[in-house]
């Protein structure tokens, strides 16, 4: 146990005295710390600053966020991607202010229950928010963990997991969980990095497996995984004067928020305008705008921008049916529009002038 304690003291030590001055870090509110904690997810550090300050002057409150509508959810959010995160969120404010009176639950298990918040959040949570000593590993705490226990398996497979798992939660009963489980983080995102660790200067560098065996730069072990799926996209930029066809997505990638009209797997001039006509738009093809390539978890989006002009704009049954609106170019800056559109969204603003 002596080990678990020595590890505990050092790093929390290290952790005190160098610490990012982070907004998140200066409060034990679960509602900050939660829409930390997800906005941090695949996400930078110093992105998440600024969206985080906007976020909660717009949202103060779980109360706030549950009764406001989606689509200003989704427009705060605009730009940090994963919008299925936003949309969990939401769901679990609702929860949270209508089954639960407006108050968080105070461990990790009912956390949990919430849309949105897994193993990694409900432990960052529960240990920062309520001093529940229960690990919150992340990707730096996985790469961390592998070196300083010389985990040399793949980190994800479940006997990795369990080992790591236990070693963490031994080393949480020696210390203030939140700290720890913070300090373990910090290590990762600032010395123990994925390439050229800097071990001389861990405060962990004298009982760490990898650091005596020389192979650092080595873990964690990953699993492989496949390569992400190349979409070919048309992008249809239609207008009529100085509006522009938008859709809202129902389908689950983007879901929620606005795009232009995309056809999956057809680059062709001919093709695009028979599809378009097959939905019931008649539109002439005035050329290619230029390409685009957003990557997304499973898939790329290989993107060719086409203008189209109609003759007429859709009638107002095709638009409630399609979700679908005739938007200017003031609508365009204020609706949720993905990351993935926005070199269409630049030209769509310079078409409509």
């Amino acid at each position: 146990m002596d080990e678990f304690r020595e590890r505990s003291e050092r790093v929390t030590k290290w952790y005190q005295a160098v610490k990012r001055d982070l907004p998140w870090r200066n409060t034990r509110d679960p509602y900050r710390i939660w829409i930390s904690e997800i906005m941090l997810q695949q996400t930078r550090v110093e992105t998440v600053k600024a969206y985080y300050h906007r976020f909660l002057e717009r949202f103060p409150t779980v109360q706030a966020l549950a009764c406001a509508p989606e689509q200003d959810v989704l427009k705060c959010w605009e730009g940090l991607g994963y919008y299925s995160r936003a949309r969990n969120m939401q769901k679990a404010a609702v929860m949270v202010t209508t089954m639960l009176g407006g108050h968080f639950p105070q461990n990790a298990a009912a956390l949990r229950k919430l849309p949105g918040i897994g193993e990694y959040t409900a432990g960052a949570v529960a240990s920062i928010a309520y001093g529940e000593a229960i690990p919150a590993i992340d990707g730096n705490v996985k790469r961390v963990g592998a070196r300083l226990f010389g985990i040399r398996t793949p980190i994800d497979a479940k006997e990795s997991r369990t080992v790591l798992y236990s070693k963490i939660a031994a080393m949480l009963q020696m210390a203030e969980p939140g700290d720890l489980n913070q300090a373990l983080m910090e290590l990762g995102a600032t010395l123990c990095t994925p390439r050229m660790p800097k071990c001389e200067a861990c405060p962990l560098a004298l009982l760490c497996d990898a650091n005596a065996e020389g192979d650092a730069d080595m873990l964690p072990v990953l699993q492989s995984k496949a390569s992400p799926k190349a979409v070919d996209m048309a992008v249809c930029l239609i207008t009529y004067g100085r509006e522009i066809l938008l859709l809202r997505r129902t389908e689950r990638l983007l879901q929620g928020l606005y795009t232009f009209y995309l056809i999956e797997g057809e680059t062709e001039e001919n093709r695009i305008t028979d599809a378009l006509r097959d939905v019931g738009i008649q539109a002439t093809y005035q050329g290619i705008l230029g390409e685009a390539r957003h990557i997304f978890t499973h898939r790329v989006w290989h993107m060719t921008m086409h203008h189209l002009v109609m003759a007429q704009p859709p009638n107002a049954a095709w638009l409630e049916a399609n979700l679908a609106l005739m938007a200017t170019g003031v609508q365009v800056q204020a609706l949720p529009i993905p990351t993935a559109m926005k070199a269409a969204k630049s030209a769509a603003i310079t078409l409509l002038g």
